[in-house]
């Protein structure tokens, strides 16, 4: 465990040194300012657990500076120190925020309690966030179709390891839960994991956002900002949606992630960071490599252990898990607990689910709301569907096969097979756009051995 960095703030050298040499002998990192300007500089360069605050100084004094303080860290504790204490000016700093009050000459024995308390509290609020963090998504993926127990093994294999992993996936899939299991899994699990939507974020302050930027770098900065690298150094960065960064911020991505160094927008600093990353994409980036959209040099950086997150039709087994999720999760939140009849689950599992897991999510609520009874019917499910959803090629047919139209009809179960297996491929390489890795990923072969596969049926024909 990393150790604990206190900012000690004093205008007397005096008080610096003792409440330093204190500091250091408990354990912790001792970091010292001398005035409340050097102390918000030094808070916007380093990650700081504590501070220890004096009231009276020149220049910026501490109630000013605490002010300041809680209006860019919120949640940092502040222990303030004075020898010209009063009540009022204790009451007013803990309206404030501060955490606690002490008289100066502090007490080696009163200082140290008020330090371990403000940073026992400090660490409950932050797992209270995670906590709630947690709750509020679904962890795990449901399901035990071979493609989704796939997914699971390699997020079990590389969440411990210090391994950068590229998630790749549609729109829908769950390539969010495999990022947050990836994290829960792993050993910065206690500390939040940092989160970017890189499609959210207009083009122009993109770079703010990853890297922070200085006092007055464009119009609006009025004040310094601590980027997505800098909050998660020691810990995990998550960028979502990689694929639609412009090729400008890829370069300058590209470069911290490989020296895992950067500089604040309009600053000269360089700060120097220790972050896992994680990265999402629904594009094919080897598509987008050879357009000239993305930097292959970048894909390469990120796509040390790739996850293929399937689609839904890939894994129609596991509508009906999914669905009793969804339908749990739903009646929590007060809408009615109902169930789906297996006629329901049937028409849910005939149809393509374009909008995979997400879709089915969203259908699932509508169909709860719109239905009055405690059960689901497949009328019901089938009123609700929008119209133009082709039916899935995996499920099979929806009724009696008419013999006239029977692809099997008349032929052996070797030759049965060898039909079903061409066609089974050659619909999931469809979907693939051709891609061999990505179909491999998605059926559960080695890249090798379906090569073989698909040469072997092509040879039979």
């Amino acid at each position: 465990m990393t150790e604990e960095r206190i900012l000690v703030v004093d205008d007397e050298a005096s008080i610096r040194e003792s409440l330093t040499g204190i500091l250091s002998d408990e354990g912790f990192a001792p970091l010292c300012a001398e005035s409340g300007e050097q102390a918000l500089a030094l808070l916007e360069e380093h990650s700081v657990d504590l501070v220890l605050l004096d009231i009276w100084m020149p220049g910026i004094d501490g109630m000013e500076t605490l002010k300041r303080i809680k209006e860019g860290h919120g949640h940092l504790p502040v222990i303030m120190i004075s020898g010209h204490g009063t009540i009022e000016t204790a009451v007013q700093a803990t309206k404030m925020g501060a955490f606690d009050f002490i008289e100066k000459p502090p007490s080696y024995d009163k200082i140290v309690l008020s330090i371990n308390n403000a940073l026992r509290l400090s660490r409950l609020e932050q797992e209270n966030l995670i906590l709630r963090q947690k709750t509020e998504r679904r962890l795990t993926l449901t399901g035990s179709s071979p493609a989704i127990s796939r997914v699971r093994e390699q997020i079990e294999r590389v969440a411990p390891t210090d391994a950068w992993v590229l998630i790749r996936g549609e729109h829908g899939t769950g390539k969010e839960l495999v990022a947050q299991a990836i994290h829960r899994l792993s050993r910065s699990s206690r500390t939040p994991m940092i989160e970017l939507n890189c499609a959210a974020i207009p083009e122009e302050l993109i770079e703010s956002e990853l890297f922070g930027h200085e006092k007055g770098a464009f119009t609006g900065a009025t004040n310094a900002k601590r980027g997505k690298f800098d909050l998660a150094d020691g810990g995990m960065l998550f960028l979502d949606e990689i694929g639609d960064m412009s090729l400008k911020t890829q370069a300058k991505i590209l470069r911290i992630l490989q020296e895992q160094k950067f500089e604040r927008v309009g600053g000269a600093k360089t700060y120097s960071v220790n972050v896992r990353v994680l990265a999402a994409t629904n594009k094919d980036l080897e598509k987008e490599i050879e357009a000239g959209n993305f930097r292959a040099d970048l894909f390469y950086r990120l796509n040390v252990v790739p996850i293929f997150v399937p689609p839904l039709r890939g894994r129609l087994s596991d509508i009906p898990a999914l669905a009793a999720d969804f339908l749990g999760e739903i009646s929590r939140k007060g809408l009615g607990r109902r169930q789906l009849t297996d006629g329901a689950l049937a028409a849910l599992a005939r149809h393509s689910w374009p909008g995979n897991v997400r879709e089915l999510r969203n259908f699932i609520e509508r169909a709860v709301i719109m239905t009055t009874e405690a059960e689901i019917s497949e009328e019901m499910v089938l009123s609700l569907l929008p119209p133009g959803h082709p039916p899935s090629s995996a499920a099979g047919p929806a009724g009696p096969v008419d013999d006239e139209t029977d692809p099997f009809r008349s032929v052996s179960f070797k030759e049965a097979k060898r039909l079903f297996e061409r066609e089974f491929l050659l619909r999931r390489l469809r979907e693939n756009d051709g891609n061999i890795s990505q179909t491999a990923e998605q059926v559960g072969l080695e890249r090798s051995h379906l090569h073989k596969k698909i040469k072997s049926l092509a040879d039979e024909e």
